[in-house]
């Protein structure tokens, strides 16, 4: 039972993200139609432990999100932990966690993730597009263009850093006049 629950919950998202595939919709829109490949190798111990999200493209799952971040632990099976936490419509309402699990890409220079929320599966793919040099933001996206998340080690990063996250994200071909500015 619990089986079919998951994999009907999984059939729901896949079709939701196939309904989506390049529509002018905002949620699901190709937007960035050549994604780069990663730039540099990532340091996993200097990747680990909480990013806050300072911007988006907006998604199915994360629709009315703020107080956006995620936590990268790693586990003692060689996959990573990520722990997702959504304030819906707020910074300040109560705290929706998700959990799931990532595992690096052999070859990539631990720059690409398969992701799992669901189960067994690993659906999706993650890849830090590129991070600055001590690791005060990162370019995370996905390889069909609809998906972009900006991330920083401060809830609210620097004039500076939010400047060098924004100019590098536009360098790779990202569109951030669609950009979902989450609240933190």
């Amino acid at each position: 039972m619990v089986f079919r629950r998951m994999l009907f919950s999984l059939v729901l998202l896949a079709a939701a993200t196939l309904a989506s595939g390049g529509e002018a919709t905002e949620i699901g829109k190709i937007i960035n139609k050549s994604v780069p490949q990663p730039i540099k190798p990532v340091d996993p111990a200097r990747y680990r432990g909480i990013w806050y999200e300072i911007g988006r493209y907006e998604n199915f799952i994360e629709r009315g999100c703020e107080g956006v971040s995620t936590d990268y632990e790693p586990r003692p099976d060689g996959l990573i932990q990520l722990t997702n936490i959504c304030r819906k419509g707020s910074p300040s309402a109560p705290a929706q966690v998700i959990r799931g699990r990532a595992k690096v890409v052999d070859g990539s220079a631990n720059a690409k993730m398969k992701v799992s929320f669901i189960g067994p599966f690993f659906i999706g793919d993650y890849w830090v597009l590129d991070h600055a040099s001590d690791y005060s933001w990162s370019i995370m996206a996905e390889p069909t263009g609809r998906y972009l998340w900006l991330l920083t080690r401060a809830a609210r990063p620097s004039p500076q850093v939010r400047d060098a996250i924004e100019t590098r994200a536009r360098q790779l071909g990202y569109d951030l006049s669609v950009l979902h500015p989450t609240q933190q």
